[in-house]
């Protein structure tokens, strides 16, 4: 029999047979039919496929944009600005996430100056701040 068993993919591809299974069940992998001898055997192909999903989603993208990149790579029709032009979107969003954070840790690191650390929380000025937040605070506290 030629082909790889589910425990030898996840094996190459370093992740779980249950990682495998979820790939199939959205599509992202095709399950092989099983034989009647046995264990179902899949291309080596598949390690690679998965490989490059959980490449993709360890930069940031969602396993859908993972999947659409992996679309791109086998479509003729595309050309490598889509695939550019996606990678620059990604890496805006990914700014914008990092900003958000930048200015949570500012409001944050402010808050935790402004509390000594003794007294009753009725009187901590972190509670005070998460209670009562300054008008036109955002839902991240920016303005705190």
């Amino acid at each position: 029999m030629r082909g790889l068993t589910i425990g030898q993919v996840a094996r190459e591809a370093g992740v779980g047979v249950e990682t495998v299974r979820f790939y199939e069940r959205k599509g992202l992998v095709d399950q092989p039919e099983r034989p009647d001898s046995g264990f179902r055997r899949y291309p080596a192909t598949v390690v690679d496929r998965i490989r490059f999903l959980r490449h993709a989603q360890a930069l940031g993208f969602t396993l859908k944009e993972a999947a659409e990149l992996l679309s791109l790579r086998v479509d003729p029709q595309v050309s490598c600005a889509e695939v550019r032009s996606r990678a620059e979107a990604k890496v805006a969003g990914i700014e914008a996430k990092i900003a958000a954070l930048e200015r949570m840790r500012d409001v944050l690191g402010r808050l935790v100056s402004a509390c000594s650390g003794r007294g009753p929380t009725s009187e901590c000025p972190i509670l005070d701040a998460l209670q009562h937040p300054p008008a036109g605070a955002g839902s991240q506290g920016e303005e705190l």
